[in-house]
């Protein structure tokens, strides 16, 4: 599929939208935890485990909502999903600013999470309007707004948790107030009536969406690869304020400093080098390359023992953000027009998915490696544990890549 001419600046209002819904989840990341913490009378143990079953709960609402939002835009258009996804995320952080229990917050996390699908039905709307060849760096620009919305959210976060620690969820709701008023005005439709499908709770299902795959050998063959990379992202932004919190005595502001420095290093790698390094290597290299680079990465960070070093080890580890962008740009070019929602549905799902073992897993193992009852203290152990699923990944990628004898649908 060619996206024509006058739908190329149709990228610029997904790349505002996007960074406008980043913004508004990183204001949360320095506070969140903290918040948790209160709720639990101060005892860090407890609040880390909490803390974990509530990102999960998110994730189990995301992996189910995913495939059905996703099989939505193939019906309906990524538009409309878009505008319900973001005003989803304006209730979830409107009602967790005015949370009087955990449960409150239970609430506006099963909220957020069913409408979760935006991230996934914009890559979709960037397979729609953007060419083949050009998707890595189209995908790029999407990891680019990742990392404004990161340079801006967890610093602001990190600011006005110093003054309230809900003051943050109060300028989350409305970012994504605008970020709904913006793409309703803005955003045009990308998905032509000609490439629509109806809908069918049968691949809308998790379960029946992934079955789906098996048409396309070397998107279903990513899967699981795709599983435990995301498996160990989880795992690292589920733990960085409770790590970086015990282990060098960081404030909200430090870690929202700390998160700030990754989203400007994400930035210029998926700008500027992703269109770059990506052709040069091809979707296949660069994939791997990326993934050994953060595999290398999360050993660094458990073993750290300056806070200085984290910084260098963010230096080197933002080159790992190559490998998200040429995967997308690969499985895109194994997808028909009219099934794209879905898939990015499905893996949406799977990244999903991850996230609830993960913050269960990294909260739990973190609390019992620095708790006095603990045979070793091992802070850094949730760290570890990601490399070993990026290991994994890994391993499964040159499989699925070895097993790969072209596209099952043409995209020229």
């Amino acid at each position: 599929m060619q996206a024509s001419p006058g739908r190329a600046p149709a990228i610029g209002f997904i790349f505002v939208t996007v960074v406008l819904a980043i913004v508004g989840f990183g204001l949360l990341i320095p506070v969140l935890p903290k918040l948790i913490v209160q709720f639990q009378g101060g005892d860090l143990t407890a609040g880390s485990h909490t803390y974990g079953w509530l990102v999960g709960i998110y994730a189990l609402m995301q992996f189910v909502g995913s495939p059905i939002l996703g099989s939505l835009s193939d019906r309906f258009g990524r538009r409309t999903i878009i505008l319900i996804a973001t005003a989803g995320s304006a209730l979830d952080y409107l009602i967790s600013a005015n949370a009087p229990t955990l449960s409150w917050l239970v609430v506006a996390r099963i909220v957020a999470g069913f409408t979760g699908g935006v991230l996934s039905t914009a890559n979709a709307y960037i397979a729609d309007v953007t060419p083949p060849e050009k998707r890595a760096g189209s995908f790029g620009l999407i990891g680019a707004a990742f990392g404004i919305g990161f340079i801006i959210g967890p610093a602001l976060g990190g600011l006005l948790g110093e003054i309230d620690l809900r003051l943050p969820f109060w300028v989350a709701s409305g970012c994504s107030a605008a970020n709904w008023i913006f793409g309703y005005f803005v955003l045009p439709e990308s998905l032509a009536p000609a490439h629509r499908r109806p809908f069918s709770w049968a691949r809308a299902n998790p379960i029946g969406a992934l079955a789906a795959l098996r048409r396309f050998p070397a998107v279903l063959g990513l899967a699981g690869s795709y599983f435990m990379l995301m498996l160990a992202q989880n795992m690292l932004f589920t733990t960085w304020a409770l790590y970086t919190d015990h282990r060098y005595h960081w404030s909200p502001l430090s870690v929202g400093l700390s998160l700030m420095f990754v989203g400007v290093l994400s930035g210029l790698v998926q700008a500027v080098l992703v269109r770059r390094i990506v052709p040069a290597l091809g979707d296949k290299r660069a994939v791997i390359v990326g993934m050994t680079i953060s595999m290398c990465s999360q050993l660094s960070y458990g073993l750290a023992t300056q806070s200085w070093m984290i910084y260098a080890i963010m230096t080197v580890g933002a080159f790992a953000g190559i490998a998200t962008p040429a995967l997308q740009s690969y499985i895109t070019k194994h997808v028909p027009p009219n099934e794209q929602g879905a898939v990015q549905g499905v893996y949406g799902g799977l990244g999903s998915l991850a996230g609830l073992p993960a913050p269960v897993v990294a909260t739990w193992s973190f609390g019992w490696a620095i708790s006095p009852q603990s045979p070793v203290y091992l802070p850094g152990i949730a760290f570890f544990e990601a490399a070993l699923l990026v290991a994994i990944a890994l391993v499964l990628t040159v499989r699925a890549f070895r097993q790969d004898h072209g596209p099952a649908w043409s995209a020229q």
